[in-house]
């Protein structure tokens, strides 16, 4: 059997994140390397439609480490995806000529891409339900990212529907979440302005046939460390772990009461996630609420899985 080394990048709107791994001709993948930068990228996209100059400097700095590792790695492909923020740019290219002199300098040809919001959600269900039981489908898996929200219903057959919403932790906390502690009007406006989003993604997402819900990225793989009383972040006792809504919610309600020094302090909270949080756990909360009501759901489901998994087994090589 035959294996490929490959490579692939997810640069979102709060961190930016490499998957080295070997795939085999069987489909088994074997993690070489995982990392995570946070770097912010969409600093401001949502209020000035431009990409801020000491953002992309940010996430230069962390491609330009990134490169070094494939290089040394001896990766004989790569994928970088750039998602939400870098499709609300108007300077999007001063992002893109970066990426290819970066990637370039490794893989010749190699640059970022944006994909569609169906893409990014498509990448993500590949990435999150390789290791479940397919009895538990048909699965939703959604991805909580920082500019948008992806939400995918399908089973052991592929995807059956998809739909990406634009709102995510930093968004929402940039628009509605500007005190410390939020006040309780400023959280009012962030639950109407992510109802309104995540209705208009169930819209097109027919969540009630799902069995199971599954979470992935930063936002609900924190609250689920969180919601199992983690002292420390452990991506093995957090990949696949499960929590209840009561607690989840009693966790978001917790994280939206607390200052930033109290959350900064928190075991399991990296600090690049310690300002966006609380918009975070809104859009969980409220995703809790519509999938108990419309799916009898009562748990939280989260995957270490997800979006790069799926980016890492689409390189063509």
């Amino acid at each position: 059997m035959s294996v490929a080394r490959v490579a692939g990048i997810d640069c979102g709107t709060n961190s930016i994140r490499l998957l080295v791994a070997d795939i085999a001709d069987d489909g088994t993948l074997t993690d070489v390397t995982r990392l995570m930068r946070v770097v912010r990228l969409g600093q401001g996209v949502d209020a000035t439609g431009r990409l801020a100059p000491e953002a992309i400097e940010r996430t230069r700095v962390a491609l330009t480490e990134y490169a070094g590792i494939i290089r040394d790695a001896g990766a004989t492909g790569v994928r970088m995806v750039a998602t939400s923020a870098t499709r609300d740019a108007q300077n999007r290219e001063d992002f893109f000529s970066m990426t290819r002199e970066v990637l370039g300098a490794v893989i010749p040809g190699a640059e970022a891409e944006v994909i569609t919001g169906d893409e990014e959600a498509r990448l993500s269900f590949a990435g999150a339900v390789g290791e479940l039981d397919a009895a538990r489908g048909p699965f939703v898996v959604v991805d909580l990212g920082g500019g948008s929200t992806e939400v995918v219903l399908g089973d052991e057959n592929g995807v059956h529907a998809a739909y990406s919403t634009d709102i995510g932790c930093v968004r929402l906390t940039e628009r509605c979440l500007h005190d410390d502690p939020p006040t309780e009007a400023q959280i009012a406006a962030a639950r109407k302005v992510a109802g309104e989003k995540i209705a208009e993604a169930l819209a097109h997402v027919p969540v009630e046939r799902a069995r199971t819900w599954i979470g992935v990225a930063g936002t609900m793989t924190t609250l689920s460390a969180l919601g199992n009383d983690l002292d420390t972040y452990d991506p093995a006792r957090v990949h696949l772990s499960t929590v209840g809504f009561d607690r989840l919610r009693q966790v978001c309600d917790g994280l939206l009461a607390a200052t930033r020094e109290e959350r900064a302090a928190l075991g399991p909270m990296h600090p690049g996630r310690v300002d966006v949080i609380g918009g975070g756990a809104i859009v969980t909360s409220v995703l809790a609420d519509e999938l108990e009501r419309r799916a009898g759901i009562t748990e939280l489901v989260v995957s270490e899985h997800d979006i790069l998994d799926g980016i890492a087994r689409s390189v063509t090589r």
